[in-house]
């Protein structure tokens, strides 16, 4: 394999079974055709924009790490993506187990040109934001103490956002996770313009709409409403200068809003976004509880139809 990437010569066809190394699939992000999960499908859709991060740090994975003997995924293991850093000296791969059925991350790091694994649950790991990247801690149980497990670098905020919803919806949908942080539910340098609650798709949810500090990137954030999986992430939608078209945003009804050309990423299995489609031109349309919820987030997208003032004043309600 390593003398095929040396000429450039395409890998053979991969089969997921108990003898491939995971850098063996590095180039293939694909999901399997039948019955996809969700997250097979967010990487694979294309980045409505890309807004730099500032600031890069080196990637680093802190282990323990064991050979590939020792973290080989199990035979009935599906991949469900795929992240590389520092130009693939360091690679993440997000797995389900055809056992319990919970994602684990497996990241991959080379050490004197040989490889070396560390693996964890999406259940054992806790994650918190510094700056352009997301830091992933796990508990050691020798120390009885937190101690960091990777820091993953993010070229651009978009990635970083996804990948932010991705193990949160991992680790608080995973039957093995005894309790979710507190710090997992808050992603660090980002403010709250502006939230309400939806009927979205038949169901209660939250929807916020964030500010990046760094970037002043904006996006849309649908979460679960209450219950047990309560501010577990549904989808999130990245803004972008789409939002300035007077045509991107139109209030329908006293409680609905559509809006134009927005792509969804959805973080649940059971989530369809068709049901909110349904008008003629295919516009995602949202239905909030409260007509003064509607007229807020109109209004937050249409500043010059309102005094400055009283919009900053709205969105901090």
């Amino acid at each position: 394999m390593q003398l095929r990437e040396a000429r450039g010569i395409p890998p053979p066809p991969i089969r997921l079974n108990s003898t491939i190394r995971p850098d063996s699939v590095l180039d293939d992000d694909s999901g399997i055709a039948t019955n996809i999960h969700w997250a097979e499908k967010i990487f694979s859709l294309p980045l409505p924009s890309r807004t730099p991060l500032k600031h890069q740090q080196s990637s680093k994975a802190y282990g323990p790490h064991a050979p590939w003997s020792q973290a080989r995924m199990p035979s009935d293991a599906r991949i469900l993506f795929i992240r590389s850093f520092n130009e693939r000296q360091i690679t993440l791969i997000v797995y389900q187990s055809g056992r319990d059925r919970c994602p684990y991350f497996l990241l991959r790091t080379f050490h004197m040109g040989t490889p070396w694994f560390s693996l964890r649950g999406a259940h054992e790991l806790c994650v918190e934001r510094n700056g352009s990247s997301l830091q992933f801690w796990r508990w050691s149980s020798s120390e009885q103490c937190p101690k960091i497990w990777a820091n993953l670098c993010f070229m651009t905020w978009e990635e970083l956002v996804l990948v932010y919803c991705c193990f949160l919806s991992f680790k608080t949908r995973n039957s093995l996770t005894v309790q979710v942080a507190n710090e997992d539910l808050t992603l660090w340098g980002e403010r709250k313009l502006f939230q309400a609650r939806i009927v979205d798709d038949g169901f209660m949810h939250s929807l916020i709409v964030y500010e990046d500090y760094m970037t002043k990137g904006i996006r849309l954030h649908a979460a679960v409403w209450d219950g047990d999986l309560r501010q577990c992430p549904v989808w999130t939608a990245f803004i972008t200068h789409q939002s300035a078209s007077p045509k991107w945003i139109k209030r329908v009804s006293k409680t609905r809003v559509r809006l134009a050309g927005i792509q969804l990423y959805v973080f649940c299995q059971e989530y369809r976004q068709q049901n909110q489609r349904i008008n003629r031109a295919g516009a995602f349309e949202i239905r909030f509880v409260s007509e003064e919820a509607a007229k807020r987030f109109k209004e937050l997208f249409s500043p010059a139809l309102i005094d400055e003032s009283t919009a900053t004043e709205s969105t901090q309600t």
